[in-house]
């Protein structure tokens, strides 16, 4: 996953609620018990890990049982002195005391709770990469040093390959309006690791690949859901049976949630995207362009998906007056950039959110050259009275401008292909008039649509008006 381009924004839940939600894990509310449980007695080794003789009271607390009770409470232990709800006071001695961050969890603000949380995370992210604790005391040599070696695992690789898939599901997940919502099978997400994206059928190394890293990932889901990055169902234990062993029951082999489904929590979004900001990823969020200009708001949401978009703008239009953010609005969306026909369309979008308070905004411009187009549109769609008419010139422009708009927002989508065969349809001497359009991206206009059109003869005329525009502005 490149960091040079924006990913999707996504829809955030307010910081009270996700706080809430991480006080509520399973792992940091495990972690908090141990920190305010710990006393002068609480005994250290080395590593700063709950002493061993201690491990079976921790469980205790914990109303853990059964073989993995001693092992989870040591992980709580270890993120809870990680995250600074446990202090160690004396290494020699083996002290510890409450950290600073204890007192946060009950008397912070909401967006110090999710420090502390996104702490915890960290921990949690780091352990999921390390291989199980038996084959690391085998490769332990007589010096206490760990031989990666004999272990064929590579820690720095290990977290990349980590960190790229809850960048994947990332992705996955969070769509292009923002919803953030969504289940993926882990194969999907195996798959989007491992398999090569040109290539058509997966070879049987390819295929075996993916099955090892669906694996791993099953196990490092496994630990990741307690802190409350995931929601997790695991991979069918029958799937891993010998293949001479008889299935206990009838399975389905159509049922792809056997192979395990995983899906970001609202907490697990708000997390990813701390990590990814941090990593220097750009990665949006709705309501972060609200106390923004109105130049802000239109570049920014101009890589918007069209649902997020207008939940961005409604935020923005929220904190103003209605004639004051047109004014804002139509000032921003002046400009012969290349960026300046989307930032038209989304001011376009933003202005049908506006009630009829913007009117004398949108009367104010109906003889700019770039904007008249626009402010008659809306007016007209209102019903208001004394719209004059448009020029042919102003309804070439408004037309070259909204398929530029749309050759910024979409690529060729579709939707732009069938707008593009209706203007040449229903005006027979486009063509004719539209290369002589004055508009910078009059040219590229002409030659999307002789790209788009099915018709070769129409394109054909897409063409050559394409190359009348280019020559006469000596391009």
């Amino acid at each position: 996953m490149s960091d040079s381009s924006p990913l999707p924004p996504v829809r955030l839940h307010s910081e009270a609620e996700l706080a809430r939600a991480a006080l509520s894990t399973p792992l940091l509310s495990r972690a908090a018990r141990l920190a305010r449980w710990a006393g002068p007695d609480t005994r250290v080794d080395a590593g700063g890990g709950l002493a061993e003789e201690q491990l079976p009271a921790a469980a205790e607390l914990l109303g853990l049982d059964g073989d993995d009770a001693a092992a989870y409470a040591s992980e709580a232990w270890r993120v809870a002195v990680d995250a600074g709800l446990v202090e160690i006071v004396d290494e020699e001695a083996g002290t510890v005391a409450a950290g600073e961050e204890l007192a946060v969890l009950t008397g912070g603000s909401p967006h110090d709770v999710l420090s502390v949380w996104l702490a915890a995370l960290e921990t949690v992210v780091a352990d999921a990469g390390v291989p199980d604790l038996d084959g690391l005391v085998d490769a332990m040599d007589e010096g206490g040093e760990v031989d990666f070696s004999s272990l064929d695992w590579d820690p720095e690789a290990e977290a990349e390959f980590l960190d790229g898939v809850l960048g994947n599901l990332y992705l996955l997940t969070v769509s292009e309006d923002g919803a953030g919502e969504g289940t993926v099978p882990l194969p999907a997400l195996a798959a989007s690791m491992i398999v090569p994206g040109d290539m058509g059928e997966p070879t049987n190394d390819v295929l075996e690949q993916v099955s090892d890293a669906m694996m791993r990932l099953d196990d490092q889901f496994r630990m990741l859901e307690p802190i409350g990055l995931v929601e997790y169902q695991p991979v069918d234990e029958a799937l891993m049976a010998d293949a001479d062993e008889e299935p206990s029951a009838p399975v389905d082999d159509t049922d792809v949630s056997r192979y395990g489904m995983v899906r970001l929590t609202p907490l697990g979004v708000y997390g990813l995207r701390a990590r990814l900001l941090e990593a220097g990823f750009e990665a949006p969020s709705v309501g972060e362009l609200a106390d923004k200009g109105a130049d802000v708001l239109l570049d920014g949401t101009a890589r918007f998906g069209q649902s997020a978009a207008q939940a961005e703008t409604e935020q923005w239009l929220a904190r103003r007056d209605p004639l004051d953010a047109a004014h804002e609005l139509l000032a921003a969306a002046r400009g012969a950039d290349t960026g300046a026909p989307l930032r038209r369309l989304r001011c376009q979008q933003a202005l049908s959110l506006v009630g009829p308070q913007a009117e004398p905004a949108l009367r104010d411009v109906l003889g700019d050259p770039e904007l008249g187009g626009l402010a008659r549109v809306w007016l007209s769609e209102r019903g208001a009275s004394g719209v004059p008419a448009p020029s042919q010139e102003l309804v070439f422009w408004l037309t070259i401008d909204t398929v530029a708009a749309q050759l910024q927002a979409e690529g060729n989508s579709e939707e732009l292909q069938a707008l593009v065969e209706g203007l040449a349809e229903q005006h027979s001497g486009f063509f004719a008039a539209a290369w002589r359009v004055e508009h910078p991206a009059t040219a590229d206009v002409l030659e999307a649509m002789g790209r788009l059109h099915p018709d070769k003869k129409v394109a054909k005329e897409a063409r050559k008006a394409a190359f009348k525009a280019r020559s006469q502005h000596g391009g």
